[in-house]
């Protein structure tokens, strides 16, 4: 591809290095950049469009749930009447007051109950409230508004807090039609009952009031069908709430602080508005002063509608902003900056493509000083290689003469205490066998577990240094080839020709790690029934045959991923400055070979405390 390149430059001779065409350059820049503004400022309106949906189901979900809460409340309030039909006008203020409207409930107004009344008991209701009248106080004089006749009333005859709207008291709320007809559906269903007209407060004409209510029936009197609930039937609890207040207390907790919703009626979930957002309910903007309020346009704002369910009315929510108010500083800059990015990286790799291209020979002058400088480095990292075995076989070191350590401490003190405990729990054990049964049975208990601790710990010994190690390398070998056979149930034969080989304390450790390590390779992967070790030397050389009749494994399979063994046998053996080879084919067995140059060392003291423990331990 180079050459290639490199001929339809020479043909070209206009975009040789000498003359470039730098007008290319800047249009291709341009281009860039241009590209780079466009992803990313739709990049930034996409993003504003997903938080200001996230906003919007914020809001939704906000407004829905304090109109749960309203009709939670009215079913915790129908339970005080549905104790006792006698609730008095103060139980009733006392009850309102421990709701603390004020605080949990901001946006309510008033709850009130009203009372269902029959022009038959309409003289006996209207002498008890004249009869109320002259015990409370806070309360205006009664007069049932509007006046007239009819079958009958449900009148407002409690109301707390008064104070904020006394002139509806003794209000026939089913004197118009549709109150009346959502207050029979609300009896007939036993729901919430919602009429979505609002409510004209005297006084407050611009305060935006709906308001909730819900039955209240006879308590013990059954309510299982229509029949038996109109019987039972005495009332209905209700709460009057300012939506202005619900809207804005929910708008004031969002970040964004321009948001603008219009909430529409969309009838009811049995009878919905097919055509049309339906009659408008309240809009944001009719709160705010006229020098802050925006007409939403197509291209310069944000909008989507949500549904809210208003107790069996459908609500369509209508939220907007403007793009700016979600755009961030940094948003407004960041196409700018992308852009400018863009432009100057493509013209940048246009500068670095004439560059290149003219370098040729400068390049292959470096390569040749990379190819000098990577020998250096090369000779260097080889030095590097080497101390680094040394500084490995230094920690091999140390670690084994920590394992000898640890091996020793847990032997002489831990196993000397075992002792002792061992002794005292048998003298116990035999001076309570006659007299004290049950202390006898739980010092036998408790010698068992002595001596199986004792175990243990002689197990954990071996693991860490076997202190057959101290009685020579062929002592060592006869151990652990026999602890093989025990723990495999494999074959394993020792071949050697000489049974004293004194060598110093870090061969011999180094070649019995090599064997442990032989051995678990072979138990884990081998697959064998047969194994035979040859231990042998022959001047000074020292050398170990290891060799199976498993499986055996493949060239390529030696230095897989997560496979240290055999690396770390060969690593053990450079150290010592000897030679390790393997010979292996798939299903022939392996054959592990290591041979190590020795000095004769003198004879190893045999430590008497040492076997003095191992006879305790045993």
């Amino acid at each position: 591809m180079r050459l290639t390149m490199l001929s339809f430059m020479g043909k070209k001779n206009k975009f040789s290095p000498k003359r470039p065409i730098w007008w290319i350059g800047v249009l291709l820049s341009s281009c860039v950049g241009l590209l780079f503004y466009l992803t990313a400022s739709k990049s930034i309106e996409a993003d504003s469009n997903q938080r200001f949906k996230n906003l919007a189901h914020t809001a939704q979900y906000s407004i829905g749930a304090r109109i749960k809460s309203y009709a939670d409340l009215l079913r915790g309030t129908a339970s005080l009447f549905q104790v006792s039909e006698n609730i008095t006008r103060l139980q009733f203020r006392h009850y309102v007051d421990g709701l603390s409207l004020e605080e949990h409930y901001p946006a309510i107004e008033t709850i009130n109950f009203a009372k269902f009344v029959t022009e038959e008991e309409r003289p006996a209701f209207e002498a008890k409230v004249h009869r109320d009248e002259a015990i409370y106080d806070g309360y205006p004089p009664f007069v049932l508004k509007p006046t007239g006749k009819r079958p009958n009333y449900s009148v407002l005859t409690y109301m707390e807090p008064i104070a904020n709207a006394p002139e509806i008291f003794g209000v026939d709320v089913a004197a118009q039609p549709f109150r009346a007809r959502a207050l029979e559906e609300s009896r007939d269903s036993g729901e919430v009952s919602n009429s979505g007209h609002l409510i004209v407060v005297p006084g407050r004409p611009a305060m935006k009031a709906l308001a909730m209510r819900l039955p209240i029936y006879r308590a013990g009197m059954p309510t299982g069908n229509v029949a038996e609930r109109r019987a039972a039937y005495i009332g209905s609890i209700g709460v009057g709430f300012n939506l202005q207040s619900l809207v804005q207390g929910v708008l004031s907790e969002l970040p964004v602080r321009s948001v603008h919703v219009a909430l529409y009626d969309g009838g009811t979930a049995a009878q919905p508005k097919l055509r049309g957002a339906g009659a408008l309910v309240f809009d944001s903007q009719t709160a705010l002063p006229p020098a802050l309020q925006w007409t939403p346009s197509a291209r310069s704002t944000l909008s989507t509608t949500v549904p809210i369910n208003y107790n069996g009315r459908l609500w369509q929510a209508h939220f907007s902003v403007r793009k700016n108010d979600l755009y961030t500083r940094f948003d407004i800059y960041f196409p700018w900056l992308a852009m400018l990015a863009g432009s100057i990286g493509a013209m940048l790799i246009y500068a670095l493509f004439h560059t290149l291209s003219s370098s040729r020979m400068r390049a292959i002058q470096m390569a040749k000083a990379m190819t000098q400088e990577l020998r250096d480095s090369q000779a260097k990292l080889q030095i590097s290689h080497q101390k680094l075995r040394r500084l490995a076989a230094h920690a091999d070191h140390i670690k084994e003469e920590e394992r000898k350590r640890i091996a020793r401490e847990i032997h002489d003190d831990l196993g000397q205490n075992l002792l002792v405990l061992r002794i005292d729990a048998d003298m116990l054990a035999s001076r309570t066998e006659r007299r004290h049964p049950r202390l006898n049975a739980r010092a036998r208990s408790t010698l068992s577990q002595i001596d199986a601790t004792i175990k243990s710990v002689r197990h954990i010994i071996n693991d860490l240094r076997p202190t057959v190690l101290d009685l020579g390398l062929n002592a060592a070998v006869e151990w652990q080839i026999a602890e093989f056979r025990r723990r495999t149930g494999i074959v394993c034969e020792l071949n050697e020709n000489q049974t004293d080989i004194r060598l110093n304390d870090h061969c011999a450790t180094a070649f019995f790690r090599i064997l442990q390590e032989s051995l678990s390779n072979i138990s884990q992967h081998a697959k064998a029934s047969l194994v035979q070790v040859e231990l042998k030397k022959d001047g000074d050389i020292l050398s170990m045959t290891v060799k199976d009749n498993g499986i055996g494994v493949l060239k390529e399979g030696r230095n897989k991923v997560g496979s240290f063994g055999l690396v770390g046998i060969e690593e053990r053996i450079k150290i010592l400055g000897g030679k390790f080879s393997i010979k292996s084919s798939y299903g022939a067995g392996m054959t592990v070979m290591v041979s190590v140059p020795i000095k004769a060392d003198p004879a190893y003291p045999y430590l008497e405390e040492q076997a003095e423990l191992d006879d305790h331990l045993a």
